[in-house]
């Protein structure tokens, strides 16, 4: 096998956490060469992955970049793993934050080095591994060990409520966990009446399970469903995201929104929704509704935060309840654009959660009846933070419009049937989810729009009276990657849509199998790629 294969991949996995063994046999106390270790490792990390970008070919059904290895035949599961276009773009974004999220904490963690860089990195290698996974056992194992240094990132360098909030973060994501885990093992079980041995396989399993009894497929996917719909947070399973993010190091925030919320919107697009394509089917509507209100919820409860960091928390309920409806919607569009949102909601919110860490580490507080004036103080970060907010509502112009409009076209045209409502009558169920989800991008300039005035203008408060320092070269170096993706993905999408549009136009097909048979709103095109007659 060559290195454009599997041993690429295997690298840009793996290469975080022999750089956390490295760390590991660094003598203590030497602090600056721990970090030093861990920034070297990520970048290099970063390195190595843009070979897989720049080969991918997005034009080609499958995976890439495959590798596979007996591990254990006996029970069925072996060493796995390969890519397609989603999980390529989310690798991508991994690999893109491990160095800044290093040299952001640069100077704010100072206890507890040698253990921070080891989490991190441990962390970077279980992040990458979950997207990468093509066999259930091992997507299983790396999806378990993420919660580990994310736990630990929380508990030992977190803020005063750090215990109970990484415990509650630690308890709801494994209990969703241990649901799947019995729902793995059943298809395991099952595996084998096709006459075969038992698998674990992600590939033989998914040419079996779309053909299981509907019953066994809704007990199978909501099983699934809870522990990714945990993950993302949907609402009303969300009420950990808010206490793990305030309590967070800016490190922890920014990976745990960047990334880690992404693991279960990821985990719908792979394994809920094309395992169990009837039940999915049938779940969409309920799916779609849950993603609406934690769009208006989020944005509600976004007003009523006095905590900067928790106000930025309660956003990403929001955010992400625009990628569950653009997945519920299972039109081309919809789909599409819930992806590019996925990635843009990492770039934009960890950018975010970024510059607010760096506003606590220079006032210690996050309250925002201390903040005001700032711009006058330090321009270059109130110029950074604009734009970012900018990005984050969804201006055109920057990343986070494509998504949104596509995500809202997509339900839209969506042959999602229809609703019986009092007053109105029979309604389209893409048409209403999209009208009351439209109302999200409303709400989000509103908050956002407020908290920068809040922070940056009017008169100048108790937070912008000590001279605070504007941004430095360190700073700027962590900031400046993440304002080119705003600009570039703004101003030129294709490429990130091309990655994910032969993997999206699968899942339609696999679920939504008569979709191209329904009629569509005049005018409405599906978003194809040359060649597939879909």
């Amino acid at each position: 096998m060559g290195f454009e294969g599997g041993p690429l991949l295997s690298l840009v996995i793996f290469l975080p956490l022999l750089g956390a063994v490295v760390v590991l046999f660094l003598p203590r106390g030497e602090g600056g060469l721990h970090k030093g270790t861990a920034l070297v490792t990520s970048i290099v990390t970063f390195l190595f992955s843009i070979p897989l970008w720049l080969r991918f070919k997005p034009q080609v059904r499958g995976w890439q970049f495959e590798q596979k290895a007996d591990w254990a035949p006996s029970l069925g599961f072996g060493y796995h793993i390969g890519l397609d276009g989603v999980a390529l773009l989310l690798v991508m974004l991994t690999t893109l934050l491990g160095p800044i999220v290093v040299l952001s904490s640069w100077k704010y963690i100072q206890d507890r080095v040698k253990e921070y860089s080891i989490a991190l990195l441990v962390l970077e290698t279980a992040m990458i591994g979950t997207l990468a996974a093509l066999d259930l056992v091992l997507f299983y194992v790396f999806w378990e060990a993420m919660l580990i240094p994310m736990y630990l990132l929380v508990g030992l360098w977190g803020s005063e409520r750090r215990i109970y909030a990484a415990v509650k973060f630690f308890l709801f994501t494994f209990v969703g966990s241990v649901l799947m885990l019995v729902a793995i093992f059943w298809l395991w079980s099952d595996s084998s009446r096709a006459g075969g041995a038992r698998t674990f396989d992600y590939v033989s399993i998914a040419q079996l399970s779309g053909a299981l009894p509907l019953q066994a497929q809704r007990w199978l996917f909501w099983a699934f469903a809870l522990a990714f719909a945990i993950k993302v947070p949907i609402w009303p399973l969300h009420t950990w995201l808010p206490d793990a993010h305030t309590e967070a190091p800016a490190s922890g925030s920014i990976l745990l929104a960047g990334v880690m919320l992404k693991m279960g919107t990821f985990g719908f697009i792979r394994y809920a929704m094309p395992l169990f394509p009837q039940a999915a089917l049938d779940a969409a509507p309920v799916i779609g509704a849950l993603g609406v209100t934690g769009i208006v919820y989020g944005s509600l409860m976004c007003m009523a935060q006095t905590d900067m960091k928790r106000l930025i928390a309660y956003s990403s309920v929001a955010h992400l309840g625009f990628v569950m409806l653009g997945l519920s919607a299972l039109s081309p569009e919809a789909v599409n654009g819930a992806v590019l949102q996925m990635v843009n909601h990492g770039v934009s919110t960890g950018a975010l959660f970024l510059l607010v860490g760096y506003l606590y580490e220079r006032t210690h507080t996050r309250d925002l009846a201390a903040y005001g004036g700032l711009a006058k103080v330090t321009p270059a970060l109130a110029a950074v933070f604009v734009v970012v907010t900018l990005s984050s509502i969804g201006l055109p112009g920057t990343n986070g419009f494509i998504g949104e409009f596509l995500i809202l076209l997509g339900t839209f045209v969506a042959p999602m049937g229809t609703w019986s409502l009092p007053l109105l009558g029979s309604v389209s169920k893409g048409v209403l989810l999209s009208v009351i989800g439209s109302t999200g991008v409303i709400l989000g300039a509103v908050y956002m729009l407020w908290l920068v005035q809040r922070v940056f203008f009017g008169p100048m408060r108790k937070a912008a009276t000590h001279g605070l320092p504007d941004l430095s070269i360190r700073e700027w170096l962590c900031v400046a990657p993440l304002l080119a993706a705003i600009i570039v993905i703004g101003a030129y999408p294709m490429p990130f849509l091309a990655a994910s549009q032969i993997p999206a136009n699968d899942l339609i097909a696999r679920v939504r199998p008569r979709a191209a048979l329904l009629p569509r709103p005049q005018g409405a095109q599906l978003m194809v790629p040359p060649g597939d007659a879909r």
